[in-house]
């Protein structure tokens, strides 16, 4: 075994490392290391090192080479969205230059890249791209300035074409490599710059292909899970069997007989290490550990019960007008309704188990990773490790997809802890077993809806109650996990999204009130997933106006365009309900008492945050009576996003709303005992299956001269809703508690019959 001195245990931070060289290289390889032989990892990118970075700066968003092609820089990442494409088209159009010109798109790199925030809410674009075509509109009219100067031309006599600025009436001109290559522009980006207008654009508005898909299906294409560096060891963390254990003591012997593993012990955060991942994968289950009891969890079966109990913090209107007395004391021709809907704990589900790579020396970290938000987990990473902000570095790498925070920065965070500890370059990857078990969650929501309905179904009193679970204010990052285990210091809490957002219906009504009972707990770590919070909102929203629908005997299309006063969507509730080939009639339609398949259509409908998209879903639906099993077999969705900078990325991403939302609203639920997740493998956490997949057809409304609204989350929004209503039309029973799983729906049609 490895002598373990004062001085090895805090040089490596603190951490109890112990080693086990039987046959192993791993004692020659760290001593190299701690001599330091290897060297620091070099990036491809490195050679950028040094430029700006402040978000008001030109040269923070683009570089422009002598060979007249160019470099973009962006603090947004693309998570599979296509905004790898976007980004180079919004470019493009304002520098004036063809698209294959930019040759290098760096994303998510803490030292190259400007701080934009987040990639997160749908801002890829309608922000963070908004902010490039403003450098791009800046740097053009510089470099028209610099070709002025050269030329002897007044500016007005020039104009751009694929990165050449020449006299409008002829003569030779000057490129923009040779007016600036490899130089900075040193310029504060013009707030007012002119951008183009969409009558000159040429790519804004176009289906250009992403550049990243060839490489990604021939299998060349870099994700973090692939990345290897000099002297990078593998390593696995041991998570604790119940929620808040505390390690009580460990039995580094009981993995000696694996080559070159270690074991590393902060606090009690433990992990081990070994030249090889089957190794460290072997010692991570081998591994003896005796654990104490850990702080329990609610019962599973009662959980809704046991969120309307906890403790409220604040109450928040999230809309309140007019008078509510009618649902206490209806008059003549109204009458009352009420429904609860819940809507589960879910896990991300990310296909792949979240990777990170790690590299921390005494004098810095390089960390890689899939992170949504490399600059906000910088500072986090720096004070985790105990090293100056600026010296602490994370590149983004693709990784396992997620639209919120899944497992990703916690993987890089274990990594990191292992490295700090044994010297070398570390590479975590999760296991499908911590993904499901450990990945923040998206949070339970609970939700009263009452409503009183005049005659012909005009909402006289409406009122949302929802109990929801608190985010803290002013929280920086996700709290991680190695941190919690460690007993670093790290900001505490829960973030959730704006989970608040439309809880009050889109139409007109007599008077509402949209409250929120925040409450201050929940069962897990929370984590947005996609559309936080809206999706759970619009089911109950969107199925409650349906009830109404089905009290009054009214058409569900025709009652949303009476009482909706937005034209943009009153247009994509039309496109959707003509292309569904929709008859006007009451819900539930007629049946065959003696069918074995029911089938029905709903639709639903949502203006996300009341500011942003416009999107109504359609759907049609096969219940099989005898098993429970829904199958949807037709979805049609009209979504207006404001200007599309990519209309095929925009198909792809709605395509990709619709399936993950039908999943969540089929299948997806986390389920736990009363220690610890038990839902961990896709047998015990279920998602759409490719047979499951449905006809999707799009409805996708271009407007030109609108800002982009992004795409990333609205149109998940309706679906569960749509879905929810096309059973009732099939079956006349209302689904309230999602997921929608046979036993459920089977238990809802027996209790219908009798």
């Amino acid at each position: 075994m490895t002598p373990i001195t004062r001085r090895t245990f805090l040089g490596a931070g603190g951490a109890l490392v112990v080693g086990f060289g039987l046959g192993g290289r791993a004692p020659r390889r760290a001593a190299a290391q701690a001599a330091g032989i290897l060297p620091p990892t070099a990036w491809p990118t490195d050679r950028y090192l040094g430029k700006t970075v402040a978000p008001d700066q030109v040269d923070a968003f683009l570089a422009i080479h002598g060979d007249n092609t160019i470099t973009v820089f962006t603090g947004k990442v693309d998570l599979g969205t296509g905004g790898r494409a976007a980004m180079r088209q919004m470019v493009a159009e304002e520098l004036d230059v063809a698209i294959e010109r930019i040759t290098e798109l760096i994303e998510g790199d803490t030292a190259l890249c400007p701080d934009q925030g987040g990639t997160g809410g749908s801002t890829g674009i309608s922000r963070g791209g908004q902010e490039l075509r403003r450098a791009g509109a800046t740097a053009r009219q510089a470099l028209l300035a610099l070709a002025a100067q050269r030329l002897g031309r007044p500016v007005a006599d020039l104009e751009t074409a694929d990165g050449v600025v020449s006299p409008k009436d002829g003569g030779p001109g000057v490129s923009y490599g040779e007016l600036i290559g490899d130089r900075q522009l040193g310029l504060k980006i013009d707030a007012k710059a002119p951008l183009k207008p969409s009558s000159a654009f040429r790519y804004i508005g176009q289906s250009v292909p992403r550049p990243d898909v060839p490489a990604k299906v021939t299998g060349r294409h870099l994700y973090v899970q692939n990345l290897t560096l000099p002297g990078m060891l593998h390593g696995r963390a041991i998570r604790p069997p119940a929620l808040g254990a505390t390690l009580q003591s460990v039995d580094a012997s009981s993995i000696a007989a694996i080559p070159g593993a270690r074991v590393v012990r902060l606090g009690s955060f433990l992990g081990v290490v070994a030249e090889r991942e089957w190794d460290a994968v072997r010692a991570a289950r081998m591994l003896r550990a005796q654990w104490s009891a850990g702080t329990g969890l609610p019962d599973f079966a009662t959980l809704a019960d046991a969120i309307r109990a906890t403790r409220v913090v604040r109450d928040q209107d999230v809309a309140k007008q007019g008078d509510l007395s009618p649902l206490g004391a209806p008059g003549p021709g109204v009458q009352t309704l009420g429904a609860t809907y819940w809507w589960p704990i879910q896990t991300h589900g990310s296909l792949g188990p979240s990777c990170g790579v790690a590299d921390v020396r005494p004098d810095g970290a390089t960390i890689w990773t899939p992170s949504q938000a490399t600059h906000r987990f910088r500072e986090a990473f720096a004070k985790i490790l105990g090293l100056p902000r600026e010296k602490v570095r994370l590149i983004y790498l693709d990784g396992a997809g997620s639209y919120g925070q899944n497992g990703a920065e916690d993987a890089a965070c274990d990594a990191a802890l292992l490295s700090r500890a044994v010297g070398r370059p570390v590479r975590v990857q999760w296991m499908r077993e911590d993904e499901h078990g450990w990945d923040p969650k998206g949070p339970p929501q609970l939700l009263d809806l009452r409503a009183a309905v005049a005659e012909g179904g005009d909402v006289v009193a409406w009122e949302t109650q929802a109990w929801l679970p608190l985010s803290t204010q002013g929280l920086p990052n996700l709290p991680l996990l190695a941190p919690i285990e460690a007993g670093l210091a790290q900001p505490l809490g829960r973030a959730t999204g704006l989970i608040q957002q439309n809880i009050d219906p889109p139409y007109r009504v007599g008077a509402v009130h949209a409250v929120v009972h925040w409450v201050e707990d929940s069962p897990f770590r929370t984590s947005p997933i996609r559309a936080p919070g809206k999706v759970a909102n619009i089911f109950a929203v969107e199925s409650f106006v349906d009830e109404v629908c089905a009290l009054a005997k009214v058409d569900p299309v025709e009652y949303r365009l009476r009482r909706l006063a937005n034209p943009r969507g009153q247009e994509v509730l039309r496109r959707a309900a003509a292309r569904m080939g929709w008859q006007a009639r009451p819900s539930p339609g007629p049946r065959d008492p003696g069918a074995a398949v029911l089938t029905g259509r709903g639709i639903a409908y949502v203006h996300y945050k009341h500011a942003e998209n416009h999107v109504a879903v359609g759907m049609e639906v096969a219940v099989e009576r005898a098993t429970g099993v829904i199958r949807v077999t037709r979805v049609v969705c009209a979504q207006d996003c404001g200007l599309m900078i990519n209309p095929d990325n925009v198909a792809s991403q709605l395509e990709g709303n619709m399936l993950q939302t039908i999943s969540r609203t089929l299948h997806e639920e986390v389920v736990f005992d009363r220690d610890r997740v038990t839902s961990l493998d896709w047998v015990r956490y279920p998602i759409l299956r490719f047979d499951e997949v449905p006809t999707i057809e799009l409805e996708m409304i271009q407007r030109l001269d609108e800002p982009p609204l992004g795409v990333g989350e609205a149109a998940s929004a309706p679906v569960p809703a749509a879905l929810g209503n096309a059973v009732f039309d099939a079956t006349g029973v209302r689904l309230r508690v999602v997921p929608f799983r046979p036993e459920r729906v089977k238990a809802a049609l027996a209790a219908a019959r009798t």
